[in-house]
């Protein structure tokens, strides 16, 4: 049963759909940027890239899900492109009802005739069109209460888990129904040039309807249309970046004229909203381990008309071999993490992450703290972020660095919105998925004692 080589768009959203999801797990490539790249190639009509979209995020949500469905009414192998098209047409099937169910099953068979032959064609008619007459099985039958969370939420079993041991089963629970929820696309106002109010207005005139956000001043959530394609993108009024990743810098808050250091900064969202918040006056020293992402964040500036920052390919873990040390009076280290808090934008970290992947990361994350400590003047601050929700790789991290740097103290995060104050605890802030409908995010605030103090 041979693939026939297909082109990825010939006006077919399911048989791209199944392209990018196949691509996907062939290479673990990020579905995320896959889209954008079709999306962008082939320039795809808005109505069909919202299923584009939807069948591609929906397939990989879901995929432990759908596999259990499936797994009763498939004998033998069968090739791993079936499987994806028998996963994306039942997801059409089970959970998107303005789909009849008989044109997904009908649209399935045309593609695997196309892609392989009348003997595949008759095989994935008869599979779905099981699934119809009889329906899927209930997860009731699983009796363990993990595995059973597992399956219906579509996380593998080793990070339910892990988060249960941590966080305990209802909220667990709560965060993998989250991540299986589409985020809505959030924008921080640029606000060297222009009043959230006046942004409001003019992504109105451009057809785009955005609201503010209860939490961040400068965030808005766009309710409809695209942001990116807007005039005031191209003009630098906004930023696109989810409303948790604009807490680092906000806790951050360094002041005009101020000599700032971002140590891991690519692709910029957080060096920019840092020249923001200095209102583009004092120095920002942007640093990253891969050149080729340096350059993302020049391009940023530009658009945005911030000239305060400067760029520079190095690794955080060296980082006190070159620059100044007690040089900077403020430091952002956004470290490498394993991601696992957005997972709602890209799905397919839930199948390539595996839990010996997460045991190597606080070495590094370590490592780059000790480098910023040396490059950190006396009093000044330094602010820890991730973008997961694992307790080794923040909690873990800060106890273990606090431990092994007695002139650094954990502090209150400042400038916090009012509904997630409260939720900080021994300077450290994690937000889950659930708690504003973003991203997992994780914060902690240190100062420098210094000898003095």
């Amino acid at each position: 049963m041979s693939k026939k080589k297909q082109v990825i768009w010939d006006g077919n959203v399911r048989d791209a759909a199944l392209t990018i999801l196949l691509t996907v797990d062939k290479s673990q490539a990020y579905s995320n940027l896959l889209l954008h790249q079709t999306i962008e190639k082939y320039k795809i009509d808005a109505k069909d890239r919202g299923l584009l979209t939807e069948l591609t995020y929906g397939t990989l949500q879901h995929k432990y899900t759908l596999d259990y469905y499936l797994e009763p009414f498939i004998r033998g192998k069968v090739d791993i492109w079936v499987r994806w098209l028998l996963r994306m047409s039942l997801y059409q099937m089970h959970y998107l009802t303005r789909i009849p169910a008989h044109a997904a099953v009908n649209e399935a068979v045309e593609i695997a005739k196309r892609r392989g032959h009348k003997g595949i064609a008759s095989m994935v008619n008869g599979i779905l069109r099981s699934i119809l007459r009889e329906g899927v099985r209930s997860t009731d039958l699983i009796e363990n209460a993990n595995e059973r969370l597992a399956i219906e939420t579509s996380h593998p079993q080793w990070l339910v888990d892990r988060w249960v041991e941590s966080y305990g089963y209802e909220h667990t629970r709560e965060m993998l129904l989250e991540n299986n929820i589409a985020p809505l696309q959030t924008v921080r106002v640029n606000t060297t040039k222009a009043t959230v109010d006046q942004v409001i207005t003019t992504l109105e005139r451009e057809g785009i309807k955005a609201r503010r956000s209860e939490f961040m001043p400068q965030c808005l959530y766009i309710e409809s249309g695209q942001a990116a394609r807007t005039g005031a993108f191209r003009n630098g009024l906004i930023t696109i970046q989810d409303e948790s990743s604009m807490l680092p810098a906000t806790v951050l808050n360094p002041q005009p004229g101020m000599k700032v250091l971002d140590m891991c900064a690519a692709p910029g969202g957080k060096t920019t909203h840092l020249a923001e918040i200095m209102d583009n006056e004092g120095s920002i020293l942007a640093t990253d381990l891969h050149p080729k992402k340096l350059d993302l964040i020049v391009e940023n500036l530009a658009r945005l008309g911030l000239d305060i920052v400067e760029t520079a390919p190095l690794d955080g873990r060296k980082a006190a071999n070159f620059l100044q040390k007690e040089g900077y009076d403020a430091i952002l280290v956004d470290a490498p993490c394993s991601g696992l808090g957005v997972m709602r934008r890209k799905p397919d970290i839930k199948y390539t992450k595996r839990e010996e992947d997460l045991e190597s990361l606080q070495t590094i994350q370590l490592a780059i703290l000790d480098n910023a400590v040396q490059l950190l003047k006396d009093g000044g601050r330094l602010v820890y972020s991730t973008c997961t929700v694992d307790r080794r790789e923040n909690e873990g991290t800060v106890q273990a660095f606090l431990q092994a740097h007695p002139a650094m103290q954990a502090v209150a995060l400042e400038n916090l919105p009012a509904q997630l104050d409260a939720k900080q605890q021994d300077g450290m802030l994690q937000v889950f998925p659930q708690d504003i409908g973003s991203d997992g995010f994780f914060v902690a605030a240190f100062v420098k004692k210094g000898a003095s103090n």
